[in-house]
């Protein structure tokens, strides 16, 4: 016979006992739980311990004449003990209905300490809101809490779903190299020195582009990773700083409709898993093209739970008889306020100063009656504005009396889009028109291929310089400088999906055309000879022979983010480092010592003071 083990004792079917696991059934039985204290009570002599582990809670109790109170008076929160005991039940009154141990209670016989904790410099028990830079120095203390403890199990509970679907539809899972060579992904990439090649580096791959494609090359179809990423940008709200996850796939032999058609039932599935009451849209998801996500929602991001529609109003602005000279030879947009007609005049002061926070001039507006049986336009631009051209306004917007409509002017079309789309995600929730506990995807398609750089003064990649163009290829390939504004106006095979205004997924139908790769990245400046250099292995690859393939990423921070209900990704990450890119607990990054510099031939050079 076997020795009881010293921390959990076991059921009739040799199941361990865990704090999450005793039920009615257990009534009677003698039993051993390890963990730690959750919360001490003291209730007119008897000791009460909620003691906690990985799997749930379990109330605990002693009374003064038993042997073991006074080892468990001694105890105190966050200290880890062994407690052995009777489960008894729990009289109705005492049941707990929140707790799947609410019934049961153990009768402490003995117990032991394994381990004392100090004074705690945030509580575990409880949700109390605590300063971010205290939560991730003691992030395993952070971590013991209910909330942070459920999401990550959240995160690795998707990751195990998103990985079985990707073999239910055929797909085999590769490991890429961490180590490799720099990347133009957007970003900057994190560099290692070499210690064997003086003044030379590999880079922390920014996404495992380059290779997923020479997978496919290489003849093994479908392919898929949890991929580690890498870059070194600023950290926000929806973004970590440094690294993140992606779901990383690619396939052979597929259009564009091949890929939809394998990633909804993957992101339907796994949203659907998980919502827990809440709605998923279902498929197939709209397609709207990224010209008319900018216009319609004034963003490539549209949050399809808002009703808000922008329309472009600038020829009505433009007519004779509108006087208003502030909107003459601008790009304008409508964006429609459902109902935002009896507001105060304070709400539409705040949002014109909001308007100018942004770096607009200010957000023009008219607020329309029903004056009579005609819909008339009250406010400060109203008077500038006929009755006819009122009249377009209202059924181009598809406004009416007790609406207003705002009016977003720009010389610059993007800039009046990106202020119309913020003004629509504003006027969304302040006027609570955003549809509530609902999951809502669609497919941002067409994408340019390229966009002008006006810092520069010159043609840039819009995005992915991989993507596949929407081109005649003798056509593509004659292209010179001559031919800016039709290159401007290039498309890709490049999509998005996009839930609830979050940008899921990326992906495109790549380029595999050795010619048609070097054309792409000159006319974006870059010379034949510099492009061999940095991609030569891909491009030889392509020259032996290279299948038509696609694929995407999906970022699965922001996928559990969205499941989770948080509005930031470190709640749902389990070492994040700080927005401005520290690891507080490690205390990375930090200095290394002389001896290792030498080794690897290099030398710091500190910022000058100013």
């Amino acid at each position: 016979m076997s020795e009881a083990h010293p921390y959990r004792s076991r059921n009739a079917q040799g199941v361990m006992d865990t704090c999450g696991s005793l039920r009615a059934a257990d009534v009677g039985r003698t039993v051993t739980i390890s963990g730690w204290v959750n919360r001490r009570r003291d209730h007119g002599g008897l000791i009460f311990l909620d003691l906690r582990d990985h799997y749930g809670i379990t109330q605990a109790v002693i009374e003064p004449d038993e042997a073991a109170f006074a080892e468990t008076d001694k105890v105190r929160s966050e200290w880890v003990v062994t407690i052995t005991g009777k489960v008894v039940a729990r009289t109705a009154e005492t049941v707990n209905t929140d707790l799947p141990t609410g019934e049961v209670e153990i009768r402490i016989g003995s117990l032991k300490v394994q381990s004392q904790a100090q004074e705690l410099p945030l509580p575990v028990f409880g949700d109390l809101d605590y300063p971010e830079e205290v939560r991730l120095k003691y992030r395993f203390l952070d971590l013991r809490r209910e909330r942070l403890h459920k999401n990550i199990m959240l995160r690795s509970n998707i990751i195990r779903s998103i990985r079985q679907r990707m073999f239910d539809q055929g797909f085999t899972e590769f490991q890429t190299p961490i180590l490799t060579a720099s990347s133009p992904e957007g970003a900057r990439d994190f560099l290692v020195p070499s210690r064997r090649y003086p003044g030379q580096f590999y880079a922390l791959p920014q996404a495992p582009q380059q290779f997923k494609q020479l997978i496919q090359v290489a003849g093994f179809d479908r392919y898929f990773q949890i991929a580690p990423c890498f870059r070194d940008e600023d950290g926000r709200a929806d973004r970590s700083p440094g690294e993140f996850y992606q779901l990383d796939v690619e396939m052979s032999f597929v259009t564009q409709d091949d890929v939809f058609a394998m990633a909804e039932p993957v992101l339907q599935g796994v949203f659907e898993e998980f919502a827990h009451g809440r709605t998923v849209a279902k498929a197939p998801y709209p397609r709207i093209a990224y010209d008319e996500a900018l216009l319609k929602y004034g963003s490539d991001k549209p949050d399809l739970r808002n009703p808000i529609l922008i329309s472009d109003v600038s020829d009505v602005f433009a007519r004779g008889d509108v006087e208003f000279k502030a909107f003459k030879n601008k790009t304008v947009r409508a964006i429609p306020g459902p109902g935002a007609g009896p507001q105060p005049r304070s709400f539409f002061d705040k949002l014109n100063d909001w308007a100018r926070s942004e770096g607009a001039a200010g957000l023009g507006y008219i607020i329309l009656e029903n004056e009579n049986g005609t819909l008339t336009g009250k406010g400060p631009i109203a008077k500038f504005i006929p009755a006819d051209a009122l009249a377009e306004l209202t059924k181009r917007c598809g406004v009416k009396a007790g609406d207003a409509l705002f009016f977003s002017a720009d010389a610059k079309e993007e800039r009046a889009a990106k202020i119309a789309g913020l003004a629509r995600t504003r006027l969304g929730n302040e006027l609570k028109l955003i549809e509530e506990n609902v999951f809502k995807f669609c497919w941002v398609v067409d994408y340019p291929m390229y966009e002008w750089n006006e810092d520069e003064k010159m043609i840039d990649f819009s995005h992915n310089p991989f993507s596949m163009p929407q081109y005649d290829r003798e056509k593509f390939l004659a292209f010179s400088s001559a031919d800016k504004d039709e290159i401007l106006k290039l498309k890709v095979f490049q999509y998005d999906i996009v839930c609830n205004g979050y940008e899921m997924l990326s992906g495109a139908i790549r380029n595999r055309d050795p010619e048609v790769m070097i054309k792409a990245f000159e006319i974006a400046g870059h010379k034949a000879e510099e492009t061999e250099a940095k991609f030569g292995g891909m491009l030889n690859a392509f020259r032996y022979g290279a299948p038509p393939h696609g694929g995407l990423a999906v970022g699965l921070e922001r996928v559990v983010m969205l499941l989770a209900g948080e509005e930031n990704i470190r709640e749902v990450t389990m070492f994040p480092l700080t927005q401005q890119g520290q690891d507080l607990l490690m205390g990375a990054p930090s200095e290394v010592l002389p001896k290792q510099l030498k080794e690897l031939h290099l030398r710091v050079v500190m910022p000058e003071q100013k």
